[in-house]
């Protein structure tokens, strides 16, 4: 079936896919982190973080099933009560402490209800600092509650030593009162074209954000697809070119191509294998595009362009 012209949507051929599968790999012993760089991991993460080294991961995305009844490409998750959910992010979560280095940062995506068990898992090995909230403008209608577009994610880090680097995330915002100082020049503000504008810092409230639909590039199949340009701010935040991202729950590569994009190592692991092949299909289209919507020129826009 032919897709809409504007219809920009990523898809696999079967060729295609057993192709891209290829350059996966699979963990069977401990491997040192040259030999895991770089890569996409087609194995289930409660394996393949026994066979990574201690210490080599500079910040960790996680973005894991949430608790309610989902499908994802072959398999499912289903809803259980909070504190067998909370039994079973930490099963994994305990895991990934060993990987990360001191001054390690990670970010834990949730939903409302999940939100409920993060803190108090994730609390136990790492220092809580913050929780973002951010608007999915996607979201079903509800006869009987108010339409769900809210989603967290927690910020944690290793220790009370990490990187942060709030220059990088700034936020460029029209200007709505321009003050000018004694001399009449602008005062934290400057003159953009006809608009009069401020690179404000980001708070933990964000609403600039697009989750990924059919006619963006970067969008896939993927039923809970983060948008680039979210996972852009909490690299660009809590890590340098060089360092190496993790993401234990990868699906289709959001997290490995940003990383990828912004000039940092990546390791992703993921069971699906269609999710594998999108990964390494979009790492591979990343080689000739490493624009991501919304951030231009080291700026973040209001609203996606």
């Amino acid at each position: 079936m032919l897709k809409a012209p504007r219809n920009k949507t990523i898809t696999l051929s079967k060729k295609e896919q057993d192709s891209l599968l290829e350059s996966a790999i699979i963990l069977d012993k401990k491997q040192a982190i040259t030999k895991i760089n770089d890569k996409i991991i087609w194995q289930d993460t409660f394996k393949a973080i026994d066979f990574m080294p201690d210490k080599c991961i500079d910040l960790m995305i996680v973005d894991p099933p949430y608790n309610l009844n989902k499908s994802f490409g072959s398999s499912a998750f289903k809803e259980m009560s909070n504190d067998k959910y909370s039994a079973w992010l930490d099963s994994w979560l305990k895991k990934t402490a060993r990987l990360l280095k001191d001054n390690a940062s990670i970010y834990i995506c949730t939903d409302w209800k999940s939100s409920i068990s993060v803190p108090f898992v994730a609390g136990k090995y790492f220092v809580l600092q913050n929780r973002i909230s951010w608007e999915r403008e996607k979201g079903r209608g509800a006869l009987k509650n108010w339409k769900n577009c809210l989603e967290d994610i927690w910020f944690f880090t290793k220790s009370k030593n990490y990187k942060f680097n709030i220059d990088k995330v700034k936020i460029l915002r029209p200007v709505l009162a321009p003050y000018k100082d004694k001399r009449g020049q602008p005062k934290d503000w400057f003159q953009n074209n006809e608009n009069k504008m401020r690179l404000t810092c980001p708070s933990n409230i964000w609403t600039d954000i697009s989750v990924p639909f059919w006619s963006m590039p970067e969008n896939t199949p993927h039923p809970t697809q983060k948008p680039e340009k979210l996972i852009a701010k909490l690299i660009l935040a809590s890590s340098d070119e060089g360092d190496v991202v993790f993401d234990p729950f990868v699906g289709s590569g959001t997290t490995a191509v940003v990383a990828k994009k912004l000039k940092r190592h990546f390791i992703g692991i993921e069971k699906e294998k269609e999710y594998v092949a999108y990964a390494l299909k979009r790492l591979a289209m990343a080689e000739n595009d490493d624009s991501i919507q919304g951030f231009s020129d080291g700026i973040f826009y209001h609203r996606n362009m």
